[in-house]
């Protein structure tokens, strides 16, 4: 079986730019923003998010790094700033690919222990296989792919994409 691409660098810097307005369009009343990425791609593609809200809005955005141990996710999950600094905050975790929503569930309980304004998601890619209830608010693609089907984002400087596995 080979691999597609499923995502251009062209697309994904689309999708990208489309979820940083709908994150603003979402929080434009207010102050500040924190968008929360998930250690590895998701934290890439937070940053990247981050860089186009910076340009487009005067909200502060704080971005941070959550670190998840993707092997055991019962692990304690920590974040790199304070939990001081998005208490009563809006805030949105941000990964790369929604699969079976176990990493981003892990995500949400952390900050569900923690008084937030607003919550959502964002994910570049959906894949639509779901172990857990939970969804992505702010999503670049959803696709249907086999759970024998492995995707994989690349992000690098001028050439990030995406390909079915």
């Amino acid at each position: 079986m080979g691999s597609s691409i499923i995502l251009t660098n062209e697309q994904i810097q689309n999708k990208t730019r489309r979820i940083a307005y709908q994150i603003y369009e979402t929080n434009s009343n207010e102050k500040e923003i924190v968008i929360a990425g998930i250690n590895g791609n998701g934290y890439i593609f937070a940053e990247k998010i981050v860089k186009i809200l910076k340009k487009i809005s005067d909200i502060e955005i704080i971005l941070c790094e959550v670190i998840i141990d993707k092997k055991n996710p019962l692990n304690t999950v920590s974040t790199s700033i304070e939990t001081s600094k998005y208490i009563n905050k809006p805030l949105v975790l941000v990964d790369d690919v929604l699969s079976s929503g176990t990493t981003l569930m892990y995500g949400i309980k952390h900050f569900l222990e923690v008084p937030l304004k607003k919550f959502k998601t964002a994910v570049l890619i959906n894949r639509n296989h779901k172990k857990y209830p939970v969804k992505a608010d702010f999503k670049g693609i959803s696709l249907s792919t086999s759970m024998r089907e492995h995707i994989n984002v690349v992000f690098e400087d001028k050439n990030s994409f995406a390909i079915l596995e």
